[in-house]
Formats: C-alpha cells, structure tokens, sequence
C-alpha cells in the first residue's frame, strides 16, 4: 500500500441522475489523478475515490463547485474507508437497484442545447435535422422514465438499441453523450411520421410535408415531449377561429411558439427577466405584454394585451418553428378541460374532428407534462403553470421528516409527496372536474408513491368537504388523514419553498376557499407558519348569489357588492340594464346567500361595473381584463377598516367610487389604476398594523390574486420601503397549483406536533 494514500466513500445528494454528473465525475477524476468508482443506486449517486489527503479534499470540493449546470448538488456524506491495493483507474460502474425506499431523483426535460441545434443544422452532421438530437446537456429525461434509478434500460429509449457510432460516443469518457441516456440518431432512434386523418402516411419529409400543411392553414397534432399539441399558423384569423371552434375553447388564450429570440421580440416586449427565462433550459411559456404592429391574430388572445410565447423545447419544435415565416399556435393537445393526449391511438380518437394531419413519432411517452407558463414580476420570474422543465424538480425542505403526501385542491391540480427533506410536487395536473383529469391525478399520485417505494405516514387534504381531492383521500385508506385549511396551505407553500420557519403576515387573496367558519374565505391576513394561524384580518363577506353561477357571471357579485355598499336604488350600468330581468331576483338572494371574504370576487364585480365582462368562459377571466385595461395614477379609492380583535376591511367605499366615477365619465383605465393603487394601499395598512400588534415584520404574498402584476409589483414596493421583508413565490405558483406543498408542510409540522 502506498503510503499517504486515503480513501473516502462519497453519498451525493440532490439533483445528480440524468444530468451529466457522472461523467463529469469520471473527467474530475482523471484531471485530478485519482482512482475509484462512482454509480448510481436507489439513493442517488454514490462515490469512492482513492489518493492523496489534499488531493481528495480538492476533489470533494469541486463536487459542489464545478457540478454540470444542469445538476443540483444538495449534500456530499463522506467517510473513510480501507485503502484498495491494485487500484488503477477511475469507473462508473453498473447501476445499483435495491427493494427499499428510493429518492426520486428524475431532472426534468431540458431544452435544446446550442451544440446540439448547431448539430441539426449542419448538413456535414450526421445528425442534420433530426428531431430526437440531445446530449448529456439536453433533452428528455422526466418524460422518458420507466423507474429508477435514471439509466438507458429504464427509459422508452430503451426500445432503441444505439448504433456503434452512437454506442461510441456513450462509452467514451470524453464525449459530451458519455452516458447520455436519451442519446441516439437517425439511424438507431426514434422517427417521425405523418400521418393523413384516415390514418396513412404522408410521402416525404415529414417536417417540409408539415410545413407545407402549415403553410396552407391546416391544423396539426403533433407528438411534443410530454404530449401531444395542436399547431397551427398564428397570423390567420381564420385558422385560428377554426381550432377555438373545434376545440371548444372561446376565448383563453393560445400559446405561441417561435424559432429564434428575434421572432418573440418582434411578438412581444421582453425584459431581462423574461427574455432570460424564455432562454434558459426550462423553455417555459412567457406572458409578455404584445408588441406593436405583432403579426398574430386578434383571436390568439381575445382582448389581451399580453400574448404567451415560448421558443423551441425539443429539436422537433425548431425544425417545426424554423421552417415557416410566421409565428404558430402551440396548445395542449385535447377538446377543451381534458388531460393533453399522449399515446398514438389516445390522440387519434381524442382529436379526430380537430386536427386534420398528426406529425408523430413511436418513442413512447411515460409521463405527460404540459408546458410550463410564467411572467416576469418585480425582477422575478414567477411560474402560473410549473409542468416540463420544472417538475418534477424537488423543491429543497428546511428539514426532514416522515413520508407525506399533499392531495391538492380541486383547480389547477398538483400532488406532492414529501420524502426526507425534499418536497416532490408533481407537474400540472389542471382541474378536477373532468373523468380524464380525475384519472391522471389518481396516476400521478400512484406513480409518485411507486418512485419513491413510500407509504404515506400522513395524507393531506382541503378543507372543503366536496373537492374530488379531499374524497380521494378518504377513499384510498393510505394513512391517517389531516384537512387543512384552503388559505393555510397557500401561507405555509409561500413560507416552504423559501425554507422560512416564520411566524409571517400571509396575505392570502384568491377566488374561494372553505373557511374555518363554514363560509367561503378568499381576502384573508393570516399571522402563523405551518403549524399554527389566525385569521387576524380579512375582507368584509358579501353574498356569493348563486353560487358557481356568481363565478361564472361576474354581473352578480357586482350586484352583491352593489347591496353590500348599501347603493340604491341600484345603477343604471350597463351590465345590469342587460340583465335588467334577472336583478331584482339576485339582490333578493343577497339576504340569504352563502357569504364570502373573496377579493377575487370583488374584482370580478369592479371589472362588471366597468363594462368588461358580464360572464367568463375560464377562471380570472375578469380580473385580468381589469387589471390590463389599468393605467398608472395617483388616485386610489379608500377602503374603510374597522379596528377589533380581527381587522375587517369593507369594499363598500370602492365600489361606490367606481360607481361615481363611472357615471361621472372617467376613463376605464384610470378607474382601473385607482382600484388596484387602492387595494395595494389597503394592503399595506392592514400589515404595518398587523405589525405593531404582532411584532412579525415578514409578509408573504400568496394566493391567485398575486397572479396580478400590477397589484404584486405596488404591493411590494410600497411594503419594502417600510421594512417589511416580502416573500414571494417562484419555485411554485401563487395559485392553487402551490397548494400541495403547502399541505405536506402543515402535515409534517403536525406530525412533529405529535
């Protein structure tokens, strides 16, 4: 044995499977000059290197330093071991499989990266315009996993025996495709095709076939990375109104996917954040207010002054995207309210009458994930829809703990399982108010327990009674069961993912949720952590008339908050004189209806007092109208506040004012600006008082309503200057699609409870 030679045992941590870690590994140690082996296991990567004290301490450091971008290094274990006699060399050796717990450790599909487009796009390559090009930098991973751990066997590639060139380039140490599990080529991978509707195939190259259809107003289904999507060209006000129609969808907004960063600009106004985003690896969707003069249809995004544009995420997408002179139409491949179709035969059935071509491919699909969506808030980007590109990365936990799983709520769905000190949640699911989207949540729940071999110690649901989600929980029998309060799970979310114990001042605004009282909360101050809250300020309730039809046809919560700010006889506005047959009947209702604290809804009746929306065809329909027609202004419209034990803020001096001013002829968008400058202000009262009686000076903005741009931004800048520290989501969305992991972490914080 030689002497002054130590040998260490390495555990690594975080996100280190499917990212390039091990052959950065093998490369760290050939520079540095030691000896051992690495592999991955159920735990996730482990390591034992050979050589010299100083040697392996540099190593150990360069671990965490220099890991490839793509990877998350969250702990290194080390300890000593026996010094190997004969230890010549450097290995990665044969994935270890073990019947216990495992770490769900899949990185999520990365997008193209620049070596691999430039591959596709030189005609001395072999792999010119092939759609399935990726590297150890890129590609598909959380949508190709069959089980763990991440090796080529376990993945739908491994329906792909690689070529000897392809085989070389996995073996060779060197070679940015040393164990690139996803690698392959023209002559070994996957192949597209397209397809007719009665099913033939279409002659030719199916990426200049496709473009021709294109070209000539066609409607495709095309086979993305975690689903199908329906394209088509985005400047045609014909195409465009065809594929609402077939797929019934009226008026949310569609996507856009453009080939180069020039083409967005030319779309829509970037800033660093937003341009960095559509950039970066994730390739999420981007809310971007729309350039002047954008060559994009006036039906892409019906009365929207943002449009949503995406640049290519797969090889398939840039050839696609590159090969026509306009921007298309991307969106999730289904008749509208259903999970995206991800198989062949799926799709065939499930689009027939909507798309008249299919461009497809026979890699499978193992997992479906939507495209992610975001904007860019105060400087951050802020995820709306957190699907490819980010899940199923874990969210990091202040600490460990039991299994737990978060069922989520009942609007834009997510499940999360907590397993040690991570958080997994699960991509977007959508709403739960569909057999096909009920079927998909009960997968993603089944397939998040079989990664990690796990069974839940507790099992977290809403509060409200009816949710599909809270019935899953009861039905399933996995473990004890704990409901948690709607507005509760959006504090402890918000406070989770920036690893903040607290106690915080949770301004938590949506739509709806059930409240502790048995009536519909949604303007809510709450002052706890995970563990424990009280209401200690909320909006004034006023009555929900009609229920679902109150969410659905803004017109009656203007008239609920009508009757709550005691304002009769009742407007002559021009909402109410078109449903000037129905008024009467739904102010009655006032006196009876469920209540609710909702400031989603009072944005709904300001937006109907306003004249922009009488009914909504999708959810925040209303309020975005609302906040886009906004302009800046120095005028804000008072609330009154009455001081108690528990603070109760009335609209009713608002919606007066609007009211006035409306009948007075102010400008819609000042009207717009005051309501926003005057709820941000409202906001900001209600927090310094709250912290004069609690000493607690953090706030953390939550909920669907700090989906709203412009009241997020006021909010914080007046806040800052006050000292408050401001917490504000971006690791998952302020809307319900943050609600899981804000259930697992009041579950954990229970349990520890005892």
């Amino acid at each position: 044995m030689e002497l002054g030679l130590e040998r260490r045992r390495l555990r690594v941590s975080g996100t280190v499977q499917g990212v390039g870690f091990r052959p950065f590994v093998h490369r760290l140690a050939h520079d540095l000059g030691v000896t051992g082996a690495i592999g991955n296991d159920d735990a996730g990567v482990w390591c034992e290197v050979q050589g010299a004290t100083a040697v392996l301490d540099r190593f150990v450091h360069a671990l965490a330093t220099d890991a490839p971008p793509l990877a998350r290094v969250d702990w290194i274990e080390s300890e000593r071991v026996d010094v190997e006699d004969g230890d010549a060399a450097f290995q990665i050796r044969v994935t270890e499989r073990s019947t216990g717990a495992a770490v769900i450790s899949i990185p999520p599909d990365v997008a193209s990266c620049d070596r691999c487009l430039a591959e596709i796009d030189d005609v001395r390559d072999r792999r010119h315009r092939y759609a399935f090009t990726c590297c150890a930098d890129c590609g598909p991973r959380f949508t190709v996993v069959r089980e763990l751990p991440y090796d080529r066997e376990r993945t739908s590639l491994a329906d792909f025996p690689l070529c000897a060139a392809c085989a070389a380039e996995y073996t060779a140490p060197g070679d940015r495709r040393h164990h690139a599990q996803a690698t392959c080529c023209s002559a070994c991978g996957p192949q597209l095709t397209l397809r007719s509707t009665d099913g033939a195939t279409v002659d030719g190259d199916p990426i200049e076939a496709a473009s021709a259809l294109l070209e000539a107003g066609s409607i495709l289904a095309v086979k993305g990375v975690g689903g199908f999507q329906l394209v088509c060209r985005a400047d045609d006000e014909a195409v465009v109104g065809r594929l609402r129609t077939r797929k019934h969808r009226d008026e949310k907004p569609f996507a856009l996917l453009v080939g180069s960063i020039g083409r967005a600009r030319s779309l829509v106004e970037l800033d660093t954040t937003s341009r960095r985003a559509l950039e970066g690896p994730e390739a999420p969707i981007v809310l971007a207010p729309r350039s002047a003069g954008a060559d994009v249809a006036a039906s892409v995004a019906p009365g929207n002054r943002l449009l949503g544009v995406m640049l290519p995420a797969t090889p398939l997408h840039a050839l696609l995207a590159r090969a026509v002179p306009f921007g298309l139409v991307c969106t999730s491949g289904n008749r509208s309210d259903e999970p995206i179709a991800t198989d062949d035969d799926d799709a065939a059935s499930r689009l027939d009458g909507i798309a008249d071509a299919t461009l497809t491919h026979d890699r499978r699909i193992e997992r479906r994930a939507d495209d992610s969506v975001g904007q860019s808030v105060h400087g951050r980007f802020q995820l709306l829809r957190r699907a490819r590109g980010f899940a199923p990365r874990p969210v990091r936990l202040a600490r460990g703990g039991p299994p737990v799983l978060g069922v989520g709520a009942e609007l834009k769905s997510t499940v999360c399982l907590a397993v040690a000190d991570d958080a997994h949640v699960s991509v977007h699911l959508g709403d739960l108010e569909h057999p096909r989207t009920i079927a998909a949540f009960e997968h993603a729940v089944a397939d998040l327990l079989d990664l990690a071999r796990v069974e839940p110690a507790l099992v977290v649901h809403d509060l409200h009674p009816e949710y599909v989600s809270t019935k899953f929980a009861a039905a399933q029998g996995f473990g004890p069961t704990l409901a948690v309060q709607h507005h509760h799970a959006h504090l402890a979310s918000c406070l989770t993912e920036h690893r903040f114990e607290g106690p915080a001042i949770g301004v938590t605004f949506d739509g709806l949720g059930w409240g502790a009282d048995d009536t519909v909360w949604g303007g809510e101050f709450l002052v706890g952590d995970a563990t424990v809250y009280r209401r200690a300020a909320h909006l004034a309730p006023v009555a929900l008339p009609g229920l679902a039809r109150a969410i659905r046809e803004p017109w009656r919560m203007a008239v609920a908050h009508l009757v709550a700010a005691g304002v009769d006889p009742l407007p002559s506005a021009p909402v109410l004189e078109r449903h000037a047959a129905d008024v009467p009947d739904v102010a009655g209702l006032c006196a009876s209806a469920i209540r609710t604290s909702s400031i989603g809804r009072l944005f709904d009746a300001v937006a109907a007092l306003c004249d922009l929306a009488d009914t909504v065809s999708y959810e925040g329909q209303a309020a975005i109208r609302l906040e886009q027609r906004a302009t800046d202004t120095d005028r804000a419209y008072g609330w009154r506040v009455d001081d108690g034990d528990v603070i109760v803020a009335h609209a009713g001096p608002v919606v007066r004012a609007v009211v006035e001013d409306r009948d007075d002829g102010v400008d819609i968008g000042v009207i717009a600006g005051a309501f926003h400058r005057g709820v941000a202000e409202m906001i900001v009262d209600v927090c310094v008082e709250l912290r004069a009686r609690s000493g607690v000076g953090t706030v953390a903005l939550t909920g669907g309503v700090f989906q709203n741009r412009r009241l997020a931004e006021a909010v914080i800048t007046l806040l800052e200057p006050r000292g408050f520290a401001v917490l504000t989501h971006a690791q998952v969305p302020p809307n319900d699609g943050g609600i899981s992991l804000g259930q697992i972490a009041v579950g954990r914080a229970q349990l520890r409870r005892g």
